[in-house]
């Protein structure tokens, strides 16, 4: 029997996704919400601020058990930004001062199924990077270096990698997790994003972004619900791999 249609015979025709999305509109003028715009482990910590108590602390698996990714977006000219914070179990954001939002947090329960052959127009924020080589021999076994990509094109190319056409694989033979969807790479729309940092002295951060929007056809349901709960990419404590659909 063809390996490849054996897999399709089992696969699943549908798969439910469910989480809490917390939006928050916060005024980008307040200390704090100041603070979290320019140092990203801050922004770490006022995503983090919401989920306190459910496990414990200074567990370095705090945010993956939580399923805690997010995503925001700032319009400097109104001095708003929008923070929305997904998860497996409710946010409570008490901790942020009162006057540091414009309107009081929305929260949303998301439950929804998708199909085989359905068509979702998304929307994400990602680290992509590729692997600079060490330089060192291959005896050496070293290593590369992990950088970011620059450019529109490159990002589409790492994007497309992660794409999963009918009939193939949730895991490439170069090993790339794929996201259960499929899209043609020259209908996404790719927009570079500033670069976020922190020079914080336990642990200094430079993480590229970039904002990749468009549609998904469904072609593997379950692997895609693992990617929406699980992120894409590096960097997903730091606001990066949240995959949102409508």
């Amino acid at each position: 029997m063809n390996p490849v249609h054996s897999a399709n015979s089992t696969r699943a025709s549908t798969a439910r996704f469910v989480a809490t999305h917390s939006v928050l509109s916060l005024n980008a003028r307040h200390p704090l919400v100041a603070k979290s715009l320019v140092d990203a482990q801050e922004m770490h910590r006022t995503v983090m601020s919401g989920f306190r108590g459910w496990v414990e602390d200074g567990d370095a698996e705090a945010r993956s058990q939580m399923g805690i990714l997010s995503t925001w977006s700032v319009d400097l000219k109104a001095a708003a930004l929008v923070l929305v914070v997904q998860s497996r179990i409710p946010g409570d954001w008490a901790r942020i001062p009162r006057a540091a939002f414009a309107t009081a947090p929305h929260i949303i329960t998301v439950d929804r199924t998708f199909k085989v052959g359905e068509v979702v127009g998304f929307r994400t924020v990602v680290n992509p990077t590729h692997s600079r080589p060490s330089g060192k021999s291959a005896s050496e076994k070293a290593r590369g270096t992990r950088a970011a990509h620059t450019t529109p094109e490159h990002v589409k190319r790492w994007f497309a990698r992660r794409l999963q056409p009918d009939g193939e694989p949730a895991t490439a033979e170069d090993g790339v997790v794929r996201i259960g969807a499929a899209a043609d790479p020259d209908s996404l729309g790719i927009r570079m994003l500033p670069t976020v940092s922190s020079a914080h002295r336990n642990k200094s951060v430079r993480i590229g972004r970039a904002e990749i929007r468009g549609s998904l056809t469904v072609t593997d349901p379950e692997t895609l619900v693992a990617a929406l709960s699980n992120g894409l990419g590096h960097a997903r404590a730091y606001s990066c791999g949240l995959l949102l659909t409508r």
